[in-house]
């Protein structure tokens, strides 16, 4: 009965009149945000992905790790890292920003929100995951690691949904680009706080035959290893992709009116992948 009364609050306070259209432009144009961090997440994240993983599941140093990374290696996970970011971050990005024109409580909007995002995309993120390791990829382990990962998911969006409004009110950002780095500090904080259940799942996922005991696997120096490298990495991109927006948008207009370019562009930039990939 709670279940219900819960769900039943959050579809009315979801209900849009007609005068909520600048509301949904709103929405829109966190997707494209969302689209525009994707494609540099994509980039800084075919970099640094396969590197922190290793730091988080294999608990390899830094230079263990970066002996294992390539360029064919680099190349070749950009063409994951590129179509799941395309998924991923929009979704996210679209839910948080509906989740504002609710009635729900700021604390109670980002848990909702961190719960429909990794119910909805967990495949993807586990897809992603063993892509960037190298290992097989079977159906029945797209859902592995739910419960740690949609806890971690849930506190990263109540962080989210708290740290944000705290920032904005005490650096009270006057300009575009202070804007964007608070914006950027508020994804940074959120993913620290939640950074103790992305270790959870890092425990989780570790291969059977070669699983640490939790003693080896929970060390100060291992955490703060992978948790800096991609609390950093989540930061930097949407901070940049809130910057580039406006540009990127002039720039998709443009490409949009010269479809030749467009595609030619498209096809230098899959050309290099692909030979640099082999």
């Amino acid at each position: 009965m709670a279940v219900t009364t819960f769900l039943a609050r959050v579809v009315q306070s979801l209900k849009l009149s007609s005068c909520h259209y600048v509301s949904l432009k709103q929405v829109f144009a966190a997707a494209a945000q969302g689209c525009t961090a994707a494609f540099i997440a994509a980039i800084l994240s075919a970099m640094c992905e396969p590197l922190v993983n290793r730091l988080l599941v294999k608990r390899m140093t830094v230079g263990q790790a970066w002996n294992e990374m390539t360029l064919s290696l680099v190349a070749g996970f950009f063409l994951t890292t590129f179509p799941t970011n395309m998924l991923k971050f929009p979704v996210f990005e679209v839910i948080n920003r509906a989740m504002t024109f609710t009635t729900l409580s700021a604390g109670l909007s980002g848990l909702v929100s961190g719960w429909l995002f990794c119910t909805i995309m967990l495949p993807v993120t586990n897809y992603r995951f063993r892509k960037s390791m190298g290992w097989e990829i079977k159906p029945a382990l797209l859902y592995q690691a739910y419960i740690p990962t949609v806890t971690r998911d849930i506190i990263y969006g109540w962080a989210r949904g708290l740290v944000g409004p705290w920032l904005l009110e005490f650096f009270a950002p006057t300009t575009f680009f202070r804007k964007a780095m608070v914006f950027g500090l508020t994804i940074w904080a959120s993913c620290i706080i939640s950074s103790p259940c992305n270790e959870w799942r890092g425990f989780t996922l570790q291969p059977k035959e070669k699983k640490l005991p939790f003693s080896e696997y929970f060390k100060p120096i291992n955490y703060a290893r992978s948790t800096g490298i991609g609390s950093a990495i989540m930061g930097i991109a949407l901070m940049i992709g809130m910057l580039v927006t406006p540009y990127a948008e002039e720039s998709f207009g443009y490409l949009k009116e010269h479809t030749a370019v467009a595609l030619g562009i498209v096809a230098v930039v899959v050309i290099g992948i692909v030979a640099l990939s082999k």
